[in-house]
């Protein structure tokens, strides 16, 4: 399963499970009313005991599957993060490689220009793009050489191409989501557990 499958899955298991412990909470605080209200009826009281006992009971069962489905879920996050982190981290290496190599490339253009050499205008613009001073000294200093023949160069850049970055949410969620996935127990049948159970 993958942790965005398996987010979903298990946030939708924690809402039910909220839902329904509300619904019983409100139960039992009216039968705990009832019982506070209840004047001398014995018989009445042991049956409103008993109901709020059952709720109880099935109120901790509720919180406790809620709580292992919340934990299940705190794990899912730490992988999330882990995946998005170690995506992160590869796109940052990779870019700072980039940037080496479009460094070495301007700096080979202005060794270049300074020589008094002829290089493509894209590189030529790029140089000056990059700096504006470097450019006009890199072109200064080539006027000033004397060669009989210069040396013409092709472009260090020839036909760039764009590699699409991946999405780190996209990774993150695509990955595996690991062992360790607790059992979906429908509410209604941790309900019913709960109940028989008593």
């Amino acid at each position: 399963m993958k942790i965005g499958e398996a987010q979903q899955i298990y946030r939708d298991q924690v809402n039910a499970y909220r839902k329904q412990r509300t619904e019983l909470s409100k139960q039992l605080m009216n039968v705990r009313t009832k019982m506070e209200r209840m004047p001398g009826d014995e018989e009445q009281k042991k049956a409103y005991e008993s109901e709020a006992a059952t709720l109880q009971l099935t109120l901790d069962a509720l919180d406790e599957k809620e709580s292992e489905y919340q934990e299940y879920l705190d794990q899912l996050a730490e992988r999330y993060a882990a995946y998005w982190n170690a995506e992160v981290a590869d796109q940052q290496k990779e870019a700072g490689k980039e940037y080496a190599e479009e460094m070495g490339k301007i700096m080979e253009v202005a060794r270049r220009l300074m020589k008094g050499s002829i290089v493509p205008a894209s590189d030529e613009k790029k140089l000056m793009e990059f700096s504006m001073d470097m450019y006009q000294m890199a072109k200064n200093i080539g006027a000033m050489v004397r060669q009989e023949k210069k040396e013409k160069y092709d472009t260090l850049w020839g036909e760039e191409k764009k590699e699409e970055q991946s999405d780190p949410r996209e990774v993150a969620k695509q990955a595996d989501a690991g062992p360790g996935a607790p059992e979906i127990v429908d509410v209604g049948d941790t309900l019913a557990s709960a109940v028989l159970a008593e």
